[in-house]
């Protein structure tokens, strides 16, 4: 078993954030490896009493007014439609995904798990102006 290190970093925010996930493979898929940590995130959310969702992609604007309309009762984030963000984000270069500081072009590329290995996805902002 390995334990990677998955870090999201918001460099126009100057914002980092970590936490670890346990893999029981010595090689997975970068496209599997998207949907462990989309599923285990939602998951971590769903499971407490937080109303804000603060994941790799941000919720639909449907699930963000319904959260904000009651804030006493949260709603429960869809991790497949979190997943399909995330694949839409990563195709249109909003998130740029690293694997021990190595950037992922592909989500097809194989990733050798090992104990200290490190993703780290950088969500990118598009610039405002002409």
């Amino acid at each position: 078993m390995s334990t990677i290190t998955i870090t999201d970093e918001r460099p126009a925010a100057r914002q980092k954030t970590s936490f670890q996930m346990d893999f029981l493979e010595s090689h997975i898929t970068a496209r599997e490896f998207l949907r462990r940590r989309i599923y285990e995130e939602v998951l971590r959310h769903n499971s407490t009493d937080a109303v804000a969702y603060n994941g790799l992609v941000t919720p639909t604007d449907l699930e963000q007014s319904l959260n904000r309309a009651s804030p006493k009762a949260p709603r429960k984030i869809d991790w497949e439609a979190q997943y399909q963000k995330a694949l839409e984000a990563f195709a249109g270069n909003g998130i740029i995904m690293l694997w021990n500081d190595t950037q992922i072009e592909s989500l097809e590329e194989e990733l050798e798990l090992s104990e200290g290995s490190q993703a780290t996805f950088l969500k990118l902002v598009p610039l405002v102006g002409g």
